[in-house]
């Protein structure tokens, strides 16, 4: 395969690609998606049904390719030491994403199932199991965090991921609040995504700041 890419993501990406098709040919082409309601509970925002259903098959297909191209550019030894991290991250890119266009099929063809409620408070689950490991794990040589700079010392290491691993786990106990309390299209995808997206950022910031700080070592 393509060192990242795996024959499972690329059944993944198959999947969705097929969802997507049928799809097109299930849901009328006039169909518009009720992304937000308003405060009558009457819909205030329609995604054409084009306009929606490109969405998911297109930000798989970058991913994908940026994950290639990703794992062409790493060393032997760099991609050996990453590759456990990154090929389930995209793993569970690419599972959100298609369930997210099956959820878009389901809601086209009238079915009650609002299976992008139950994808987020899936999502919710991982990013709170995934707080808690970050958050636990010892610094090895093989698992933890994966940044372009080093983290200085022990201390900084632990520091950096008690940060992360507090923000995964925020990041995913926000998102089940809003799937129960919130269910519009829109902001359901909104935080999905952001849910995705804060928690890399928040990590990439604290080792910033603890290269930048040099969080001093424990005494021994």
């Amino acid at each position: 395969m393509f060192n990242l890419i795996s024959r499972f993501h690329l059944l993944l990406l198959t999947v969705l690609l097929s969802t997507t098709i049928v799809a097109f040919l299930r849901v009328p082409a006039d169909f518009a998606y009720p992304a937000h309601w308003g405060a009558h509970s009457e819909p205030d925002w329609l995604w054409p049904r084009d306009l929606a259903l490109l969405g998911a098959p297109i930000l798989a297909l970058v991913l994908t390719i940026k994950f290639a191209l990703l794992g062409a550019l790493l060393t032997k030894s760099r991609l050996l030491q990453s590759r456990h991290i990154y090929q389930p991250a995209l793993t569970l890119l690419l599972t959100v994403v298609g369930s997210v266009q099956l959820g878009l099929l389901l809601v086209g063809v009238g079915s009650d199932l609002d299976f992008i409620r139950l994808t987020a408070f899936g999502l919710a689950g991982v990013l709170l199991i995934v707080g808690v490991i970050v958050a636990e794990a010892e610094r090895n040589s093989y698992a933890g965090l994966r940044m372009p700079w080093p983290v200085p010392g022990d201390r900084a290491w632990r520091f950096v991921h008690l940060v992360t691993g507090a923000s995964f786990g925020l990041t995913g106990f926000a998102l089940a609040l809003l799937s129960w309390f919130d269910g519009t299209i829109a902001n359901l995808l909104g935080a999905m995504a952001a849910a995705l997206l804060v928690p890399v950022a928040i990590a990439g910031l604290a080792t910033a700041i603890a290269l930048v700080v040099r969080v001093r070592p424990e005494r021994t």
